[in-house]
């Protein structure tokens, strides 16, 4: 009973947070938005409850430990032993695996199955959440090829989307996460976690984006999607995604040195001035929804300076200081806040969103470059949203 009350006052604070920054209030489809609510609330119940669904989400976890094992051989037999000697954990073990699942998305992209995937789960997706398919393909192709990459897939067609739909677009990216990327976080956080925030992070997109950005889909011109398969040899292609997966790592390699050298600077100058560092003058900000979301009052002040790093950095660095201190959480806090940690949104996702649209459509990528903090806005109560489900049934 106090789960589910602490879960209602969460959603009251999530949606109107939303509803402030709202574009229609007269257009929310309240009817959809209860509807998603409860099937999310069944899915993250199956996933983390049910026989099946553990075993579902243990079965996908495995498969990408077997892929972590293949990408650590092509890893070994580049820098030797280093890894086994425990060297340079984080860009043998979790960076330089992106490369291998980048290549595995490009095969499956080129003999036409991601297609296919995208266009099957985003017509039933289009039935339930009263949005256009082009807002469903898009937020599974956004899974599956990446916060940049998807974007590529939609060159032919991404001139004719109007602003509203391009802030769709826009936010379902930073809201979810890269399929190429899954790896890299299961092994930082707990595998299941990573699984079921994709999942949840999805519909939490659906509910936030009815709220804050409503519009009638059926007035919007629902182009052919012929886009979503670009011509390559298979030898063409294969280079392609091996480059575009070496790029990735190396961007957050490059994020990972630069924002844990201003964060540790940051620190020192708080610590200085005021005697308190900035993760912890961020973590009393963000105390207040790490415990509404349904994080324990002992757990919530940590919890809150891991959110803000997040949201200020990205998730990488995150991620690496939650997989220091795990232990100090309790299991129920520990699971809510790895839900919470499983998505783009930050500020840097800002400049990555429009860099990927610019290269397609320098017009469309000012229209996104505008609503840069609706965006980070926005994809933040979609994780607070999907960590506030989670928590329910935890």
């Amino acid at each position: 009973m106090q789960s589910m009350l602490h879960f209602c006052l969460a959603i009251v604070v999530i949606f109107a947070l939303a509803l402030i920054v709202s574009y229609d209030r007269k257009q929310i489809k309240i009817r959809y938005i209860i509807q998603l609510v409860v099937i999310e609330i069944l899915l993250a119940w199956f996933l983390l409850n049910s026989k099946a669904g553990i075993v579902a989400v243990s079965s996908f976890a495995g498969l990408f430990d077997e892929l972590m094992k293949f990408a650590g051989q092509g890893t070994e037999f580049v820098f030797g032993n280093m890894s086994k000697q425990g060297l340079a954990y984080v860009f043998l073990n979790v960076l330089c695996p992106i490369i291998f699942i980048s290549a595995l998305i490009g095969i499956l992209q080129h003999f036409r199955i991601l297609p296919w995937v995208i266009r099957i789960v985003g017509t039933v997706l289009s039935k339930i959440n009263g949005m256009g398919k082009l807002e469903s393909f898009n937020a599974v192709s956004s899974l599956l090829l990446g916060q940049s990459e998807n974007f590529i897939a939609y060159k032919g067609i991404l001139g004719q989307q109007s602003p509203r739909r391009m802030y769709t677009m826009a936010a379902t990216a930073m809201s979810t996460v890269s399929m190429s990327i899954v790896g890299a976080y299961m092994s930082m956080i707990e595998p299941r976690y990573v699984v079921v925030a994709l999942v949840l992070n999805m519909f939490s997109t659906f509910i936030l984006l009815l709220i804050i950005n409503p519009y009638d889909a059926s007035e919007e011109p629902e182009p052919e999607l012929s886009a979503l398969h670009e011509k390559q040899s298979f030898f063409e292609m294969l280079g392609d995604y091996i480059l575009a997966g070496f790029r990735v790592a190396m961007i957050v390699a490059a994020m990972l040195i630069g924002f844990i050298a201003l964060i540790a600077a940051l620190n020192a100058l708080f610590s200085a001035v005021f005697g308190i560092s900035f993760q912890e003058l961020m973590g009393y900000v963000f105390y207040p929804l790490a415990w509404i979301i349904g994080i324990s009052g002992q757990d919530a002040l940590h919890a809150g300076s891991i959110m803000a790093t997040k949201l200020v950095s990205n998730e990488f660095v995150a991620m690496l200081q939650l997989k220091d201190i795990a232990e100090q959480f309790a299991p129920r806090s520990l699971g809510i806040l790895s839900v919470f940690l499983v998505s783009f949104a930050n500020f840097a996702s800002i400049g990555i969103v429009a860099g990927a649209i610019k290269g397609v459509d320098e017009k469309q990528s000012n229209v996104v470059s505008r609503f840069g903090f609706r965006l980070v806005y926005g994809s933040t109560l979609v994780s607070l949203l999907s960590a506030a489900i989670a928590g329910l049934v935890l």
